[in-house]
């Protein structure tokens, strides 16, 4: 397979005329200046593609489903109160069909590639499936039938709060003991979508496991993708505090030896110390800018985090809407608006734009333990062209694209999509659109008859 782009970003440098040889899923050759040939996929701008580094699947079903305002003071812990009562219907199949619907609608938006933070394991009410990856092998389904590359993140989650509450009610889904998980995780292993699928683990939060579990979980586990959610929500700092006599991401990097296998997802609450200790850690910071809005989390101290050199990447969460210019936009949107400032998230000079689609292209494939994030020999061929001639961008120089892509475009300029070479968006459909969006709306209206 061949690909042969007008233009095209190598790095931090625009190229013309780039042909692109790929084989076994990876880049075998490049060549600038080069003469499309028959036979070549011809695009307009192509760019490494984005790994989309934190997904709840199901929860995509939810979405409009959570904009009432409730008695008192709506929150995020009113917001879960309905997603648990949604959990209580929520089949295998059901499982399958959205998370398909979530993969496609990713692919188009520009992501290659998905870390599935995978928490629902169980029956409602907790009984077991005859296989403990039941609910994995749906994700699984869906990767296989999306090509969506996938991170998969079987999570942890064993206690109902700091405290080390029992779990109930929504909750008694995604529960494990350490030796359920850690075969769960085994299990998870065996049969992966694709050749360049990731199994890593996700310890959920520090309020849904304990020191201990966690520490034998890291032991057990030396390699691979480490997530955790941390300093999301204010209530949850004040009782981490009051449990562990620190702040979470404190005590997170005071007790366990984070580095660059670690994504912490959000990050939202940190002091200036505790960000620029997590930039020196090498650790990703996960961020979900359109979930954290919508969810009321808070802003992420991004100039110190950039300041310092710390990586970080991008995530659709709860999948409210899946729009990647939009999590960027959002992102340098948020800090401008608390500092009052311009051009925030670019350290030194230079196009925010660039330095945005680029940083996260870079981070989320570390997170994601993916060999990936640029347009190089022997990485990974996830590769997303855009249309160049579209009127928001067509005025634009070279330089001046990835800014005209985060600030000003609207969804749908993305033509084409590879996943490790798996060419699944063309012409900017989903070669399996036609089977993915009836399957859904199947399957919603089946889940919405017993809600």
């Amino acid at each position: 397979m061949t690909i042969h782009a007008k233009t095209a970003l190598l790095g931090s440098d625009w190229v013309s005329n780039l042909r692109v040889e790929i084989a076994h899923g990876q880049i075998q050759s490049l060549e600038s200046q080069a003469t499309a040939r028959s036979g070549d996929t011809q695009v307009d701008v192509l760019l490494p593609a984005l790994g989309n580094l934190h997904s709840h699947a199901f929860q995509r079903a939810m979405a409009g489903m959570t904009e009432v305002r409730a008695a008192g003071r709506e929150s995020f812990w009113t917001w879960r109160t309905l997603m648990y009562r949604f959990l209580d219907r929520l089949t295998p199949g059901h499982v399958e069909s959205i998370a398909a619907l979530v993969y496609l609608e990713m692919q188009e938006a520009g992501y290659a590639s998905v870390g599935e933070f995978h928490y629902v394991h169980h029956q409602p009410g907790g009984g077991r499936y005859d296989h403990v990856s039941e609910l994995s092998q749906r994700i699984y389904a869906a990767a296989t039938q999306t090509g969506i590359g996938l991170t998969h993140l079987p999570v942890l989650y064993t206690y109902g709060g700091v405290e080390q509450q029992p779990l109930a009610g929504g909750q008694l889904r995604f529960g494990n003991s350490v030796d359920q998980f850690l075969n769960l995780v085994e299990e998870c292993r065996l049969a992966p979508p694709h050749a360049d699928s990731v199994i890593g683990i996700a310890p959920h939060s520090l309020r849904a496991t304990s020191p201990s579990d966690l520490r034998k979980v890291l032991n057990a586990t030396p390699d691979g993708p480490v997530h955790i959610h941390i300093a999301e929500q204010l209530k949850e700092v004040a009782d981490v505090e009051a449990a562990l006599g620190q702040r979470p991401v404190e005590w997170l990097l005071d007790h366990v030896d984070v580095d660059d296998r670690w994504c912490l997802i959000h990050a939202t609450h940190m002091t200036d110390a505790e960000t620029r200790a997590v930039a020196r850690s090498g650790a990703v910071a996960g961020l979900c800018p359109i979930t954290e809005a919508n969810l009321g989390d808070g802003i992420f101290n991004g100039a110190v985090y950039v300041e310092e050199g710390g990586r970080f990447g991008v995530g659709s969460d709860s999948n409210v809407r899946i729009s990647l210019p939009e999590e960027l936009r959002t992102l340098e949107y948020s800090q401008r608006l608390r500092d009052h400032a311009r051009t925030v998230l670019v350290k030194d000079e230079g196009s925010v734009g660039q330095a945005l689609y680029t940083g996260a292209a870079q981070g989320g494939a570390q997170a994601l333990g993916r060999n990936t994030g640029e347009i190089a020999v022997g990485k990974l061929a996830d590769l997303v062209a855009i249309d160049r001639s579209h009127p928001t961008i067509c005025a634009l120089t070279d330089e001046q694209v990835l800014d005209g892509l985060c600030f000003a475009a609207p969804d749908g300029l993305v033509t084409d999509l590879w996943s490790a070479g798996r060419h699944m968006v063309q012409q900017g459909r989903h070669i399996e659109r036609d089977r993915i969006i009836p399957a859904y709306r199947s399957a919603i209206a089946d889940l919405l008859a017993d809600v």
